[in-house]
């Protein structure tokens, strides 16, 4: 029997009404895709249009003259309000401030500047840049910047003066206690280090503090790192607490120094092709099986977590202090007209699990037009490499918790009345010298100074009970029920009524812990303040002891059976 393909009349007319359906339906859908795209081509012609119209009619006809610039600019602002809080508009005279936030370098002086009560001062002078080298100090109140009298102009103007092109001088007049210098300093190109400080906890410990993640920042803890252990360091703490994040790029680096080759860091997925990407390590890692504890806290964001959250979801490394930002946004800067740009989110990443740590939904608003966090009935479980359970949708929660220290309301007041920071102006002033920052420490006579000091200044403060006693009585009034218990209410003010001066004595640590800080910086800088603070942080105390623990370690990276 010859076999042989054969004909069916009736299935290849079937064939036929397949293959037109298929172009009819293909057709349609082209046609639908175009007609939804040159709709929305024409509704962004439109409005756009609209605003145009909008601006030269108020331009004509607005009873007094408008800044059209600066209009339009908070009109941007506004627009982009409803979106995040990271899409921004920045106007060519801000591209300065941006290029400093995303690479770290500017052309100045090198001195971060601010207003305490009014004055415009040195907050605080980069070590080995010119302003520190020119003999800037913290607390100098900032006169004049060349011939522009800067006493009454904002930070933001007295910022601009300062930077200028690299090798252009710039005069800079301040006051110093009741003495008036006039310093002329090279501008020079500023880098400022994500580094500030490393060194070793103990003979075999070492310790990195990680502030950014600007370019270089993998640079920076790469070479820490082999400085350390090159000094003989067997563990090691990451410390990225209070950092904001940066490039992603960066992260993806400083995470491969602890893992091998080839593995994943983080993926971004979004709207447009061209914005997904999956991020892999590609060197051999500087050390895979240092014992590693990596400290975090509620400021601690975007690259940071990215870090943070890699080095878990491996098991690489334990997490210790509090529960991070919950940043799981990537933002992509995208030139306009006019130098301007915009800085818009782009995608969400996700970290190795598979799971995206953005902690607040900006896509859905409540009645009052606030965005929500993710409620813990949405966020869904992950794994990491050793089946540990990890969650998405909260930010990175550390694999050891401690807990907030709160600060009573005395070292708040003293803080936010810059008392703190002008005793360590009148200090620095009276004392040439101090110890170095792991030494140096506030002793009873100098607290007892300090509160001498104190004597005739006014830091008042409501306690926090004194505030439940305020909310009581105003609820009961609201209540009318006021005069049943306005005799209670009055006993108890009296039996909480706070003394400024039992409480100086009370929380004299956590004052002293201020205080100190402020000190050291006069004489040391960021580096010192990081130092010096060292000695008596909590979180590297647990860390100490879980590294130096074994056992912690290995058990705080295991799945818990019961």
């Amino acid at each position: 029997m010859n076999n042989r393909l054969q004909s069916n009349p009736k299935s290849m007319l079937t064939t036929k009404k397949i293959i037109i359906g298929l172009l009819i339906l293909t057709t349609a859908v082209f046609t639908f895709s175009f007609v939804v795209k040159n709709d929305r081509l024409f509704t962004i012609a439109k409005n756009l249009d609209i605003f145009a119209a909008l601006i030269r009619e108020l331009d004509s006809y607005y009873v007094d003259e408008i800044d059209v610039e600066e209009l339009v600019t908070i009109g941007i602002s506004a627009m982009l309000e409803e979106l995040d809080p990271y899409t921004e508009y920045i106007p060519e005279e801000n591209s300065d401030d941006f290029r400093l936030l995303t690479t770290g370098e500017y052309g100045g002086v090198g001195a971060l500047i601010g207003n305490r009560t009014g004055v415009n001062m040195i907050l605080m002078p980069y070590k080995g840049f010119p302003a520190q080298a020119g003999g800037l100090r913290i607390g100098d109140a900032i006169l004049r910047v060349d011939t522009v009298d800067v006493v009454d102009k904002s930070t933001a103007d007295i910022s601009r003066l300062l930077k200028g092109p690299a090798n252009t001088e710039v005069f800079v007049k301040v006051k110093r206690g009741d003495d008036t210098l006039g310093v002329n300093l090279m501008r020079r190109k500023i880098v400022i280090s994500n580094v500030p400080y490393y060194g070793k906890l103990d003979d075999k410990t070492g310790y990195i503090k990680l502030t950014d993640f600007t370019t270089n920042a993998a640079s920076d803890v790469r070479n820490a790192f082999i400085d350390l252990k090159a000094q003989g360091i067997e563990r090691l703490v990451l410390d990225v607490r209070d950092n904001p994040g940066g490039i992603l790029k960066e992260a993806v680096e400083i995470v491969n120094l602890f893992i091998p080759k080839g593995k994943e860091v983080v993926r971004t997925v979004g709207k447009i092709q061209n914005v997904n990407a999956v991020y892999k390590t590609t060197k051999s890692p500087l050390d895979k099986d240092i014992p590693l504890v990596v400290l975090i806290n509620e400021r601690s964001a975007s690259a940071a977590e990215i870090v943070a959250g890699a080095l878990q979801d491996y098991d690489r490394a334990v997490l210790v202090g509090r529960k991070t930002f919950g940043k799981g946004l990537v933002q992509t800067t995208v030139p306009l007209s006019y130098n301007s740009q915009i800085k818009v989110t782009t995608a969400k990443y996700y970290i190795p699990s598979g799971r995206c740590i953005q902690a607040i939904d900006y896509s859905k608003r409540d009645e009052n037009g606030n965005s929500n966090s993710i409620p813990d009935s949405l966020r869904q479980e992950f794994t990491t490499k050793n089946g540990r359970i990890v969650r998405d949708g909260a930010g990175i929660e550390p694999d050891k918790f401690n807990d907030t220290k709160t600060y009573a309301p005395i070292t708040f007041s003293l803080v936010a009345r810059n008392l703190v920071f002008d005793y360590g102006t009148v200090f620095y002033l009276q004392n040439p010298s101090i110890d170095e920052p792991s030494k140096f420490d506030i002793d009873e006579d100098l607290y007892s100074d300090f509160v001498k000091w104190l004597e005739d200044k006014e830091y008042d403060y409501t306690t926090f009970l004194e505030k439940s006693i305020e909310d009581l009585e105003r609820y009961a009034k609201r209540e009318r029920a006021y005069d049943k218990i306005q005799e209670e209410i009055e006993q108890l003010k009296i039996k909480i009524n706070h003394s400024k001066e039992q409480d100086l004595i009370t929380f004299k640590d956590e004052i002293k812990s201020a205080l100190r800080e402020e000190i050291v910086s006069r004489y040391f800088y960021q580096q010192g303040v990081v130092e010096s603070s060292l000695r008596w942080d909590e979180d590297v105390k647990i860390a100490k002891q879980i590294l130096n623990t074994p056992k912690d370690l290995s058990d705080l990276l295991t799945v818990r059976t019961n």
